[in-house]
C-alpha cells in the first residue's frame, strides 16, 4: 500500500495525519501501515462493514471464525490475535494524529469500517467522516464544519479519545468477545498498550518534521508543539489517558539509545501450532 496526501492537503482535517503515515511508510517499510486503507478511504463502503456490526456482536461470530482459520488456532488464542490486530488499526490514525500534528479522528464504531480475511493481512480498516478533535489554535477549528471538535488542550483532546476508542468502542467490542471466548481482560488491554506503543515509537521519527507549524493564517499548518517530546514521555502520556499505562515498560538501551517496549501481559502466540514469542513478550 502507497499512502498519497490529498492535493488541498492544507485544509483537508486528515491530510497530516496521513502525510505521518507516507512517513512511517518511507522509513519503515509498508508493515506499519498495511492495514490501513489508501488515504484511509474506503473506496466503495458497500465493500466493507461498519465497526459497529463488530461492536454489537452481529459479525463476532465470523471474525472469530476468520482468526482460527487464519493462524489455524485455538478459539481463545485466535481471539486474542485478532483483537492484537484490531486493537492496532483502529488506534493508529488517532495515535499518528495526536503525535504529529494534534489532528485526532476519533474511531467512533460507525466510523470506522472493517475489512477481515483468513489470509495476510488479516485486518484492514478505513475511516468514514470522522469527528476530528483539534486544539483550538488549529485553523480548521474555525472552519464551522461540523465534524471539527474543538479542544482547550491535550488532555481535552486524549480525553475525547478515551471515552470514543476505550469507552464507546474497545470495551463493548471485549465483552463481544469474552462472551463466545474465555479469555481475561488484562492481556487483552495489554495488547492495547502494547499496540498503542510501538505505534507511536514508529511515529516519532516520522512526525518532526513531516507537517509546517502553524504559520497563523488559516488552512496553512495545524497546530503541534515547536518541539518533539521526549519519546518515552510521548508514549507514557497517551497510555496514562487511555489507562493502560501499567501493562507494559518501557526502557530505552544504554548503549544505543533504543526504545524497549516489554509487555507485562502475553497475546498467546506462543500457543500457536508454530510458536511464536513476541520481542517483548513477557515470557521470555
Amino acid at each position: 500500500m502507497v499512502m498519497t496526501v490529498p492535493r488541498d492537503a492544507t485544509s483537508a482535517p486528515l491530510a497530516p495525519v496521513i502525510a505521518t503515515l507516507c512517513a512511517i511508510e518511507e522509513r519503515h517499510g509498508g508493515a506499519p501501515v498495511h492495514g490501513l486503507a489508501r488515504g484511509l478511504t474506503a473506496v466503495d463502503p458497500r465493500d466493507w462493514s461498519p465497526a459497529a456490526d463488530l461492536v454489537s456482536g452481529r459479525r463476532i461470530p465470523e471474525f472469530l471464525d476468520a482468526a482460527k482459520q487464519r493462524w489455524n488456532a485455538q478459539p481463545h488464542a485466535a481471539a486474542a490475535l485478532a483483537w492484537k490486530c484490531y486493537t492496532y488499526w483502529s488506534a493508529l490514525p488517532a495515535l499518528v494524529g495526536f503525535a504529529g500534528s494534534r489532528r485526532v479522528p476519533l474511531p467512533d464504531p460507525g466510523a470506522v469500517l472493517v475489512r477481515f480475511a483468513t489470509t495476510q493481512p488479516f485486518l484492514t480498516m478505513a475511516l468514514r467522516r470522522p469527528t476530528v478533535a483539534v486544539l483550538a489554535t488549529d485553523p480548521i477549528a474555525r472552519s464551522g464544519d461540523p465534524d471539527i471538535l474543538v479542544c482547550r488542550d491535550d488532555a481535552e483532546l486524549l480525553g475525547h479519545l478515551r471515552r470514543v476508542l476505550i469507552d464507546e468502542h474497545l470495551t463493548p467490542l471485549m465483552e463481544r468477545l469474552r462472551g463466545d471466548v474465555h479469555i481475561g481482560k488484562r492481556p487483552l488491554w495489554g495488547s492495547l498498550a502494547s499496540s498503542a506503543a510501538h505505534a507511536l515509537s514508529r511515529t516519532a521519527d516520522a512526525i518532526w518534521p513531516v507537517w509546517p507549524p502553524v504559520t497563523g493564517a488559516a488552512g496553512q499548518g495545524c497546530a503541534r508543539r515547536a518541539e518533539p517530546a521526549p519519546l518515552i514521555e510521548l508514549i507514557e502520556e497517551v497510555l496514562g489517558a487511555l489507562g493502560v499505562g501499567d501493562l507494559v515498560t518501557l526502557d530505552t538501551d544504554p548503549q544505543t539509545g533504543a526504545l524497549s517496549i516489554q509487555r507485562r501481559t502475553c497475546c498467546l502466540a506462543f500457543t500457536l501450532p508454530t510458536p511464536k514469542v513476541c520481542s517483548g513478550c513477557c515470557i521470555r
